[in-house]
């Protein structure tokens, strides 16, 4: 019975820590659209991904890939761009491609960082979580450099190569967050 109210306590635990670090990511979110920004077409340096990331280091990434959802549905909420296609095909795309998917596997820090936890060697833990940041960063780059392709391709300039106008779009600013994230996580769980 003790095992079973122990379990209880930490799953609520988990859902609340959950619950904070998805309301802490998307008042980054919103604080730092106050910047700002020279992308026209959407995306920014943003530090929303950042509690996020260090949910999935805390819990693993069965409850980063929770968060990294409920962060897409926020996000979806406070301002969805419909793709100039405007077919369904293209807006359940979207959804996908640009909140979804790219959101959520942000959760997926955890994995990208787990080799490095096995070492015993805090300096290795630390470059764990720097690969882990970077990780999921890059998979929710690939998300939305696809969705650029597929979708926001009328966006690209004339006689621009659509694969490299989305490399250079998302790549512009999803460098940026995957750095300032990997750096801020890194000191964070340095002096955790």
């Amino acid at each position: 019975m003790k095992t079973n109210n122990r379990n209880k306590k930490t799953s609520i635990l988990a859902l609340v820590e959950t619950a904070m670090m998805v309301a802490l990511a998307v008042g980054l979110e919103l604080l730092c659209q106050f910047l700002p920004s020279p992308w026209a077409y959407g995306g920014s340096i943003s530090l929303g991904a950042i509690p996020i990331i260090y949910l999935s280091y805390r819990r693993g990434w069965k409850w980063g890939l929770s968060a990294g959802f409920v962060y897409s549905c926020v996000q979806m909420l406070l301002g969805f761009y419909v793709p100039p296609a405007n077919t369904f095909l293209s807006i359940v795309l979207c959804v996908l491609l640009d909140y979804v998917l790219a959101f959520t596997a942000l959760g997926l820090a955890s994995v990208f960082a787990a080799p490095f936890e096995g070492s015993g060697k805090p300096a290795l833990r630390l470059a764990g979580y720097i690969v882990g940041a970077i990780g999921a960063s890059a998979l929710r780059f690939v998300c939305s450099f696809l969705s650029g392709v597929i979708l926001w391709d009328s966006y690209a300039p004339e006689g621009m190569n659509v694969w490299v106008y989305s490399l250079v779009y998302n790549g512009s600013y999803m460098l940026g967050n995957a750095a300032i994230a990997a750096v801020i996580l890194f000191l964070l769980c340095a002096a955790v």
